[in-house]
């Protein structure tokens, strides 16, 4: 299994049945950021930091997968490849005005953060009480 099937795909939870996923959208360039800022104010979006080569940024993003609930059309989630994408990132942490982490999870509302948390601290985060 690919990275992206992990993180894209279907998942089963342990008697094989299906379990929500995430619907990623990929963040991969700097003019999604404006789009983001932009959509916030209809609906919450939310930025999910990954370094693809950290095993702490892997177990963070499967316990967030595992705890995720939300309908579908609550919030819009973009996942951003640290690696591959480190000027997005950067341009993360200037407009939003954040300090990078990875991983990095942002809670964007009316053009601005009204969370972010790192490492352990994201399964803490309650996406229910921003919808």
């Amino acid at each position: 299994m690919g990275i992206f099937s992990g993180i894209f795909g279907e998942s089963k939870d342990g008697d094989g049945k299906d379990v929500s996923e995430i619907p990623w959208k990929p963040l991969i360039t700097i003019a999604q950021l404006e789009e983001i800022k932009n959509q916030s104010s209809a609906r919450p979006q939310v930025i999910f930091k990954h370094s693809t080569s950290c095993g702490i940024s892997r177990m963070v993003l499967n316990m967030f997968k595992s705890s995720y609930g939300l309908d579908e059309g609550q919030m819009d989630f973009y996942f951003l490849d640290l690696l591959a994408n480190r000027n997005v990132s950067h341009e993360v942490a200037s407009l939003f005005g954040v300090v990078h982490q990875s991983p990095q999870l942002l809670i964007i509302k009316n053009g601005v953060v009204v969370v972010h948390d790192s490492h352990g601290s994201i399964s803490d985060i309650k996406l229910e009480q921003y919808v």
